[in-house]
């Protein structure tokens, strides 16, 4: 099917291309359609991968060797031998990183596992070969946006020099992975897809694997159909695989959240073609973050059915060792990990809830997470949301739970009504309300759980 190919044109070529038209700088960039349409192919086999010590941490201070090793640990424990946290990435810049491959390496664990980042550099290539890391990524930015302007180079100069360090890979028996850095700007028929028929022409010759990562570096991908290259994520991994010939089984996708639209790109790519996803934990990234690891295992899910062997539990304790020991602002409606991203204010899904958490909860959050429906308790939560903030708060179950016409709710809820009549515009806390309940509902009191907001 060549309706998307026409005929090669030069790699080598003198004036760059830009694509103004699409990305016009001094306004929006544009969003174009031919409306050709391409055909789904989810891989029968998906997983995620993580950059959160090379790409994440850009983000924060850098992490001490022990945050590190910490963090890849609940990377593994996250997994749970799953394998679908397949691999995680390294800077090897600095000795605290090489100290913190040796001892996360000395862990032994097979997931996820480690490899590195390198720039197409032949010295940064050695410090690969010195720590014997049997796979790295390697640099390729393919945009005329990046190889006429920061690198300073022709397409057959950069094309040379990313080959070269390929070479000298496959030559050690390390696996490239090639970064397309900046693909939702490039010439896709003009240098990526030349630059890819080269690698797999050295991958055939050397019978040796190379992975190609698609990377979406500003967040410009466009995920919906019949879109123009180079914006549409469609028609790139539909490109790589039909007309670059790389195998599902090579291909990531590496995308940034610019527009709102990394995991959504993320899915999109998985749809039509691509194996692997690229994330960190949170979504952290330099501007407006990656895709976030967590977000890509609930699609994953359901996606797929299941999650295997995962422990996503520890999804909740990674969010809160991030707060606790990087002191990181977790914005408190993000889904899965903010402290309220399952607290229900209105009191008419308070009623819901009161009545079956189902109605109003996006699956059981207590069980996959470790995480149980909270209702808060404002002037609009009635007899309800305060009924079910008891039943919530103390995980009163059955006959245990707390109806919102029993009498004993009634003081309670003039109490929050008196407390907005006199001009309160915060919520009620927990403390104070668990006070109301140690008077109106003593035999509940006991039965409260350690967990809940104090645990954010």
């Amino acid at each position: 099917m060549n309706y998307l190919y026409n005929n090669l044109i030069n790699s080598d070529i003198q004036k760059p291309n830009f694509y103004k038209d699409v990305f016009p700088y001094e306004d929006l960039p544009k969003v174009t359609f031919d409306n050709i349409q391409i055909p789904m192919d989810l891989p029968n086999n998906i997983w995620i991968t993580d950059t959160t010590f090379r790409d994440g941490q850009q983000s924060l201070s850098p992490f001490t060797v022990k945050q590190m090793v910490q963090l890849y640990s609940y990377l593994h424990k996250l997994d749970n031998h799953s394998g679908i946290i397949r691999q995680t990435e390294f800077f090897l810049y600095t000795e605290k990183d090489r100290e913190a491959i040796y001892q996360c390496l000395s862990l032994g664990y097979t997931f996820p596992e480690i490899t590195s980042w390198i720039r197409a550099d032949k010295e940064d290539f050695n410090l690969v070969k010195s720590l014997e890391i049997k796979e790295t990524g390697i640099l390729m930015s393919c945009s005329d946006y990046h190889i006429f302007k920061k690198l300073n180079m022709t397409r057959e100069e950069a094309m040379k020099k990313y080959l070269s360090i390929v070479e000298d890979a496959l030559a050690n028996e390390i696996t490239p992975r090639c970064h397309l850095e900046d693909i939702t700007r490039a010439d896709f028929f003009g240098f990526v897809i030349p630059l890819v028929n080269q690698l797999i022409k050295l991958s055939k010759q050397a019978n040796k694997k190379i992975k190609i990562r698609a990377c979406d570096t500003l967040g410009l991908g466009v995920s919906y159909a019949g879109v123009t290259l180079p914006r549409s994520v469609q028609k790139i991994i539909y490109g790589l695989k039909h007309y670059g010939k790389v195998p599902s089984e090579w291909l990531e996708w590496h995308g940034h959240n610019d527009f709102y639209s990394a995991v959504t790109n993320a899915v999109t790519a998985w749809l039509y073609g691509c194996a692997s996803i690229n994330t960190t934990l949170l979504g952290i990234g330099e501007r407006t973050g990656n895709c976030p690891l967590e977000a890509m295992i609930i699609e994953y899910g359901q996606l797929k059915g299941n999650t295997k062997k995962m422990n996503l539990h520890f999804i909740t304790e990674i969010a809160q060792y991030f707060q606790r020991e990087f002191n990181y602002s977790i914005p408190p409606k993000t889904p899965f990990v903010g402290k309220e991203f399952n607290v229900t204010r209105a009191g008419i899904h308070a009623d819901g809830v009161l009545k079956d958490e189902e109605i109003y909860n996006i699956f059981n959050t207590e069980k996959i997470l470790g995480r149980p429906i909270v209702v808060a308790v404002n002037q609009y939560s009635g007899l309800a949301g305060i009924a079910a903030w008891i039943n919530t708060y103390y995980r009163l179950k059955g006959n245990a739970k707390i109806n919102k016409k029993d009498p004993r709710i009634k003081p309670i809820k003039d109490w929050v009504d008196q407390q907005y009549r006199c001009g309160r515009t915060t919520m009620i806390t927990n403390e104070e309300l668990e006070l109301l309940v140690k008077k109106h509902v003593p035999e509940v009191f006991h039965t409260k759980s350690p967990w809940l907001f104090n645990t954010f």
